[in-house]
């Protein structure tokens, strides 16, 4: 049976931010958000204020190391401001007045829970007031007080800057899992998933409504693996298959077919799955090289990104990266990013001859000016703390429109990038998505030691490509 073609939703609700009208607000209700504050945090607020110091810190008595480390108290307001203008109400509110008490320092590294809540209405002028609090990781509150806000009375909706938030407590992953399932779940064979890790990766993201698993390993083998960790096999399809390689030829021919329209990584070695894919015979390959996308969160940056490519190609070519540019942007593309702003990495931020990943930077960019790569805006080469730190370029007197804004980071090479993406992961608290673009088929690529709400997103990454492939085929 081959999988029907089903066409897109008119609008994706993960391209766009809208509002909640006066009429639709009650009593009651309420927004919150998390943010990490960080140095660059406190720079970037400097920039715009001048101001290094808060009130908190004055009244605090704190010695000069803590000083150095302490947020000024506006940057909280400023985060009360961002929740009333993209959350409650949201896009078209008109900020009245606003009122806050600094009952607590807050510094670099702290974790605030931003809170607004409807404490009154007034029907006549289509005014509310709310409550707005910033509670720190120990539950004190930092920031106290009221906003007053005319709501808008009219549905509006703005384009969305950066891709969608996995961290944030508000929505995050659990808007980006709502969105995939409101697509509806896609048929996905998930390849030797015989360790108990693997296995229930499979069957939570069958549980969660994203995709309807087909398992194509040895029956007996994935049996004993279910019965020891007290997982149900019922009513999950099987293809019997003698062994591992075994297993990924048959799930290639499955998606070569139609038969599904995702693949999974289970327990076997990447290279074993991938050989299987980009094989000729195969029939899965399409103009693109194959490569591997990171999309990230990490405290420390103030929107998602993608990564890219840590996990397929070794030693990309410059043709390679051009193809590993072009999956990326789609990616982003997919998640509602219409133009991305794309950082190709270096060491430096000149071009070197004696430095290969330079001149490939300067050459890709040279091929967006040229109509090569398109849909985005490429800059390069840009070292990491450029492509990352408005601060840090202004410093060196970098001017770039990617500088400071990256939402792709291209690498120069597996290891540098394999690297940097466990690097955030362990020391920088980030999580991610991983997923392989490239074939005809998108490829949820796990790793054993991933979580389960990055092993769930990968599935909503998945998801959300197999139907944007549905009507613009790779």
């Amino acid at each position: 049976m081959s999988i029907e073609n089903m066409p897109l939703p008119a609008a994706d609700e993960l391209s766009v931010i809208g509002n909640r009208v006066f009429k639709d607000i009650a009593v009651g209700d309420t927004a919150s958000m998390e943010r990490t504050l960080t140095a660059e945090d406190v720079q970037l607020f400097a920039m715009l204020t001048g101001q290094t110091e808060g009130p908190p810190l004055a009244a605090s008595g704190h010695g000069i190391a803590e000083a150095h480390a302490a947020v000024p108290g506006m940057l909280g307001g400023a985060l009360i401001g961002a929740l009333l203008g993209q959350r409650l109400p949201g896009p078209g509110v008109t900020h009245v007045s606003q009122t806050l008490q600094f009952l607590a320092p807050v510094r670099v590294g702290d974790t605030l829970t931003v809170s607004v809540t409807v404490v009154n209405r007034n029907v006549a002028q289509h005014r509310l007031t709310l409550a707005c609090r910033c509670v720190n990781a120990d539950g004190a509150i930092a920031i106290s007080g009221e906003a007053d806000v005319i709501a808008p009375t009219g549905h509006v909706e703005v384009p969305r800057n950066a891709l969608p938030d996995l961290r944030d407590s508000d929505a995050g992953l659990q808007r980006l899992l709502a969105h995939a399932r409101s697509l509806g779940a896609v048929r996905t064979a998930v390849v030797h998933p015989c360790d108990a890790l693997s296995l229930s990766a499979a069957l939570d993201a069958r549980a969660d409504g994203l995709i309807v698993p087909r398992l194509v390993a040895p029956r007996a083998r994935l049996e004993a693996v279910a019965a020891e960790a007290g997982l149900t096999l019922a009513g999950v399809e099987i293809d019997d298959v003698p062994h591992s390689h075994a297993a990924a030829a048959r799930a290639a021919e499955l998606a070569a077919q139609g038969e599904v329209e995702a693949l999974m990584k289970g327990s076997l070695h990447t290279d074993e799955l991938m050989s299987a894919v980009v094989r000729a015979e195969a029939g899965l390959r399409t103009k693109r090289r194959v490569s591997h996308c990171f999309l990230m969160q990490t405290p420390a940056y103030p929107r998602p990104f993608i990564l890219t490519d840590a996990a397929v190609n070794i030693a990309p070519t410059l043709d390679d990266k051009a193809d590993i540019v072009r999956n990326a942007i789609d990616l982003a593309h997919t998640i509602g990013v219409a133009r991305p702003h794309v950082a190709i990495l270096a060491a430096v931020e000149t071009i070197n001859p004696r430095m290969v990943a330079t001149l490939d930077a300067a050459a890709l960019c040279k091929m967006a000016d040229r109509g090569q790569i398109t849909g985005a805006v490429l800059d390069g080469p840009l070292a990491f703390d450029n492509a990352v730190s408005a601060a840090a370029a202004r410093i060196k007197g970098i001017v770039s429109p990617v500088a400071g804004q990256a939402d792709i980071l291209v690498v120069p090479d597996l290891e540098s990038g394999n690297m940097l993406a466990k690097q955030l992961e362990y020391l920088g608290g980030a999580i991610s998505a991983g997923i392989v673009l490239g074939a005809r088929v998108p490829i949820v690529l796990t790793s054993r030691a991933d979580l389960r709400a990055s092993r769930l997103a990968s599935c909503a990454v998945a998801v959300l490509l197999a139907h944007r492939y549905r009507m613009v085929p790779p």
